[in-house]
């Protein structure tokens, strides 16, 4: 009986070996791509020598195995003079962060204000690149000056929005002359 006993083990290992072969049919397993990290009420703070530069805000970010950050419902961004005031805010419908790039990207109703020139920016994507300070986008652009609206395809901008330049102007323009 014992010698049965190893014999039938003996036939099962064979067999399990032998199915464990390739096998074509086999689908390809599909890497994780939800988030790994759900965060409520976040605060990111970039500062640089013990200053706060730049202050991200989400209700809600999802964090991927990539490193990218996903904000669904809206992010709120607040960039800081060298004085530790706020020179400008920027904030839009939704969020994404790719690590790979540090790049951010606002989209739907994005808005940006300078407290600075008292201006303000209206678009419906636009990106922010942290290491080179600089805000841009292709979209279609409104800005609103003090004395007028300025409305085109295209700008640059530093972070905080102190200088800029539409790419394409439409519309009517003032020109002052000498």
């Amino acid at each position: 009986m014992h010698k049965l006993l190893n014999i039938f083990i003996f036939i099962s290992l064979i067999l399990a070996v032998f199915a464990c072969g390739n096998n074509a049919d086999v689908p390809d397993v599909n890497p994780y791509d939800r988030p790994l990290l759900e965060v409520e009420n976040m605060v990111t703070l970039y500062s640089d020598s013990a200053k706060v530069k730049v202050k991200v805000e989400a209700q809600r970010q999802l964090e991927f195995e990539s490193g990218d950050s996903e904000f669904p419902e809206g992010v709120y961004v607040e960039f800081y003079d060298e004085n530790q005031k706020i020179s400008s805010t920027l904030k839009a419908n939704y969020g994404y962060y790719t690590k790979k790039e540090n790049l951010y990207k606002a989209i739907g109703d994005v808005e940006v204000n300078s407290f600075e020139n008292d201006e303000k920016l209206n678009t419906e994507e636009l990106f922010w690149e942290p290491d080179k300070a600089q805000i841009y986008t292709d979209k279609f652009v409104r800005i609103e000056t003090g004395e007028e609206i300025l409305l085109g395809e295209g700008l640059t901008a530093t972070q905080d929005f102190s200088s800029y330049k539409i790419l394409k102007p439409t519309g009517e323009l003032s020109i002052e002359q000498d």
